[in-house]
């Protein structure tokens, strides 16, 4: 890990430089560009090429599609105790987002106009799961289950396959459990392009949604526009903000969680006001990575990816957590401390408070979608909500009444813009 203290003279620039992320790089942006271009030229043969030479699988262009019998097989080869725990945190996330329905209103305006609103679904969504070497079948959840909460008609979904073109069996079955039955094979800058623009054999959608790598989240910032994308999720990122009171062995461990995600490009900190603890995590962190599976792609996240701050107190760490805009902000400190940190922290994506609350727990089961806001863009932006699948359409009407009371402030702002066509059309009604 990188060693950083707030006193430092540089540290904002510091701070700043291990911040920056690699996506709208020229580099990203020129690659990204020549292969959206080429998808929205030729369709399904660009799609093709382009997958069989960056995911190494071979497809025709009638073979992009699961079928249902293939995500019916992956459903019934889970274990009881899968499908259990794959229904289980369903529920979890289903209700927490059913808080967040959205119900037509109207009412009256100072003038007595009725004026409202009303909320149709996004009539067709695109969700982009991440696979590979690890399958994200929480990410089906979190995308999935709000989306039908939200009453989107028509849900289609694209996972990348794997040199021999098959998907994740477990990514198959969590999809079938959501109800999900539109499944393409296709991943990547390939996917995103094929949801924009559509193809010979895929019908563009209207909304893209889910996290995604460096190329990934590019592409949906360059169709942006042509559809909708979601808040650009990218590469997973943790904050640790931690105190005297807090255990090594904790924070380590849950580092080492979000470090485990596969891209190479997770970012996670430490931040205490302990710089005792530094060593200690850094310790703890060496003991457990030998133990686990992944070790060798989390040591290179480690390398490159991993950042311990010492700050003089509480304040000057929040400092921090507000520039970082982390994903997830895991508060381990005094439980009496709980409150002014909910207040003062105004960026994270997600607070998961105390040392029995780690980031796991969000990422599978506790309600909330981990489709957080990554790379600072939690300063202006949230998590994934039910009200993202929303389109929502304001509802305004006048009666003679209401008109003669909005009369003299149409007239002046018709004069103060200099738009007598705009003061005309009110005054003809009368």
């Amino acid at each position: 890990m990188f060693l950083l203290s707030t006193q430092q003279p540089d540290f904002d620039a510091r701070l700043s430089a291990f911040c920056a992320a690699a996506a709208g790089k020229p580099e990203v942006r020129e690659t990204v560009s020549a292969i959206l271009a080429d998808v929205r030229a030729r369709g399904d043969a660009a799609v093709a090429e382009h997958t069989a030479r960056i995911d190494g699988a071979k497809l025709t262009a009638a073979e992009f599609r699961v079928p249902e019998a293939e995500l019916a097989a992956a459903e019934s080869a889970l274990t009881p105790a899968q499908r259990t725990a794959v229904r289980g945190a369903m529920e979890s996330v289903e209700t927490f987002h059913r808080m967040g329905l959205r119900r037509d209103w109207m009412g009256r305006n100072t003038q007595g106009a009725e004026v409202g609103e009303v909320y149709h679904p996004i009539h067709r969504v695109g969700l982009w799961i991440p696979g590979g070497s690890v399958p994200l079948v929480s990410t089906v959840i979190m995308t999935a289950v709000p989306a039908r909460l939200a009453g989107v008609p028509e849900i289609a979904v694209f996972t990348p396959p794997g040199r021999e073109g098959k998907v994740a069996p477990a990514l198959l079955a969590a999809l079938r459990l959501c109800g999900i039955t539109e499944v393409y094979r296709l991943g990547g800058v390939m996917a995103v392009g094929a949801m924009a623009y559509g193809t010979q054999t895929i019908r563009p959608v209207d909304k893209v949604f889910g996290p995604g790598n460096d190329y990934v989240i590019e592409a949906k910032r360059q169709v942006f526009g042509t559809i909708g994308v979601d808040l650009l999720p990218g590469p997973s990122e943790v904050m640790i903000l931690a105190d005297a009171t807090a255990e090594p062995a904790l924070i380590a461990a849950d580092l080492l969680a979000q470090a485990e995600h596969g891209s190479g490009k997770e970012k996670v900190y430490l931040v205490t006001t302990d710089a005792s603890l530094v060593a200690k995590v850094e310790a703890a962190l060496q003991q457990q990575l030998v133990t686990l599976s992944h070790a060798d792609k989390i040591r290179k996240v480690l390398e490159v990816g991993a950042v311990a701050i010492v700050a003089p107190d509480l304040c000057a760490a929040v400092k921090v957590a507000n520039y970082v805009a982390p994903e997830h902000l895991e508060v381990h400190t005094a439980p009496e401390a709980f409150e002014g940190l909910i207040r003062d922290i105004t960026t994270a994506g997600a607070i998961l408070l105390g040392r029995d609350t780690p980031t796991v727990l969000g990422d599978f089961t506790a309600g909330p979608s981990h489709t957080l806001p990554t790379g600072r863009a939690g300063r202006f932006c949230s998590g994934l909500r039910l009200e993202d699948f929303y389109r929502r359409t304001s509802i305004v009407r006048y009666d003679k009444t209401s008109l003669a009371k909005a009369r003299p402030i149409v007239a002046a702002f018709a004069e103060l813009e200099r738009l007598d066509a705009h003061g005309r059309s009110l005054e003809a009604r009368f």
